[in-house]
């Protein structure tokens, strides 16, 4: 069956049509366990996430490098594909983080990891069908968390390793604007503004989240959260975090056994998913 065929069935016979596929590719994730970096598992997720790529059509490229750690050196790989455009002069990122975080238990990260990578698996299948101006970049993060204590050299590891790649191959003085997602599929969605992000780029989103009906779930609090954005936020590109940092009461479920599938809703994830294919159009 061809890609767009069945998107359109997809489509037909459920209201989330971009959440349910970004949902099943979390289960996915999260039926093979803790994906730590250099971890068994998290060279399954590796293949999976390239065998849904593969049939896109899209140049992929397999970011692979070695991360000076606490824990000794561990093997690392951000995965990237990029959609040329037409004339493709500039280009848009979207990214997120694709491990999960060291724990002495047995921690699912369902939403703090696989959501995010879901979202983007799907929101790369719907962007592959159509056409546009920009280059359109979909990069999956290793190494976000930290592996020890969080620091500035503990945590981030591929986004400070891309960050740096792509200052020196030019990539980064071609991006219009590069939107990171992470915790997007906590089923009470509440986005706050996150203060370290670009001002204007944030004013786009929350204004096309309004615009769509959808102004309830980007709330107007301010958050300063690092993320996988910081190293290109440093690097001078209008860059935007999008993360939903109150997950369950009083933030409990964060890093912790609670991080299960039961907490997340398909519409969360087409809510952020929507949002972003707008914002791409209006960025255009």
């Amino acid at each position: 069956m061809h890609r767009a065929t069945a998107f359109l069935i997809l489509a037909l016979a459920s209201a989330h049509p971009l959440g349910d596929l970004a949902m099943k590719h979390t289960r996915a994730a999260v039926a093979l366990g803790p994906r730590t970096p250099g971890s068994p598992a998290m060279k399954k997720f590796q293949a999976y996430i390239l065998s849904q790529l593969k049939p896109l059509g899209g140049e992929i490229i397999e970011d692979s490098f070695t991360a000076a750690t606490p824990a000794g050196a561990i093997p690392m790989k951000n995965i990237i594909v990029r959609f040329r455009g037409t004339p493709g002069v500039h280009a848009v990122a979207i990214t997120g983080h694709y491990d999960t975080k060291v724990m002495p238990f047995r921690f699912d990260g369902a939403n703090d990891g696989a959501a995010s990578a879901g979202l983007l698996l799907a929101l790369a299948q719907q962007m592959a069908r159509r056409k546009h101006a920009n280059d359109l970049y979909f990069v999956w993060f290793d190494g976000e968390e930290a592996i020890s204590q969080w620091s500035a050299t503990d945590g981030l590891y591929g986004s400070r390793h891309l960050a740096q790649r792509w200052a020196a191959d030019g990539t980064l003085r071609r991006l219009k604007a590069l939107i990171n997602v992470d915790m997007i599929g906590d089923r009470d969605l509440g986005i706050a503004r996150e203060g370290y992000s670009s001002a204007s780029l944030q004013r786009l989103v929350w204004e096309t989240a309004a615009e769509l009906g959808y102004g309830r779930h980007f709330l107007d609090e301010e958050m300063y959260i690092e993320d996988d954005h910081i190293p290109f936020v440093q690097a001078g590109v209008n860059a935007l975090n999008l993360i939903d940092f109150s997950y369950g009461p009083d933030h409990s479920w964060w890093h912790t056994s609670e991080d299960t599938l039961d907490k997340l809703s398909p519409r969360s994830l087409d809510i952020v998913g929507a949002v972003l294919v707008r914002v791409l159009t209006r960025l255009e």
